[in-house]
């Protein structure tokens, strides 16, 4: 049994597969916002998937927005801050009392879709997720291309091209100005919606 585990900004979902990749047992819940609890969230999770499948997995992976740091082992670049400088693998591991590993959401979405997805036949995939933010994975012959400083692919912190200067003066959290994901993401679809429409919640349903 294995158990994947999508980490997102504003949920957690998590299923349990068997050694066919059959999905088992499904559950997500909301993310609550903060390091500690988000743990603990993740756990609980864990748990709870794990006694309605009546199995224990073997391992479990997570699939996250940021990146662990190849030379601190924390994550950086994550859109939910707070998660940002944190030991997010060890601390799992000490929650979950298991093998896990950690690896960017976009990275996994890309392989995904390169192995048996929309991108099976293709020998170099780019995958886009867009969700609280965006981001980008590469991958070449079924291998995930992460760089010298794991973030290959990524793509939501490079510049709106050709931009207006009604257009850049919003400051992005990693401090630039115009950001990609200022534009493409749910967050970035929410705002400029309502910036045209007045009315930013309304924009966005009707969108």
């Amino acid at each position: 049994m294995r158990l994947g585990v999508d980490f997102g900004g504003t949920k957690i979902e998590g299923a349990l597969l068997d050694s066919k990749g059959e999905i088992l047992v499904r559950q997500r819940v909301p993310n609550p916002g903060d390091y500690h609890s988000a743990v603990r969230a993740l756990a609980d999770l864990t748990a709870r998937i794990e006694q309605e499948a009546g199995a224990r997995a073997a391992a479990v992976g997570v699939a996250l927005p940021g990146s662990l740091s190849p030379k601190t082992g924390m994550i950086r670049n994550a859109n939910s801050v707070w998660m940002n400088g944190k030991p997010f693998l060890q601390d799992l591991k000490e929650a979950l009392a298991r093998p896990v590993r950690v690896e960017n959401d976009a990275n996994c979405f890309a392989l995904s879709e390169a192995v048996d997805g929309a991108a099976a036949d293709g020998r170099v995939v780019f995958g886009v997720i867009i969700g609280t933010g965006c981001g980008g994975g590469v991958v070449v012959d079924r291998k995930v291309v992460t760089g010298v400083n794991g973030v290959g692919g990524e793509w939501g912190h490079m510049p709106l091209p050709w931009p207006r200067a009604d257009e850049v003066y919003t400051q992005d959290w990693c401090g630039r100005w115009g950001c990609l994901e200022q534009w493409i993401s749910g967050s970035g679809f929410k705002r400029w919606a309502g910036m045209s429409a007045g009315d930013a919640d309304k924009a966005a349903q009707a969108g």
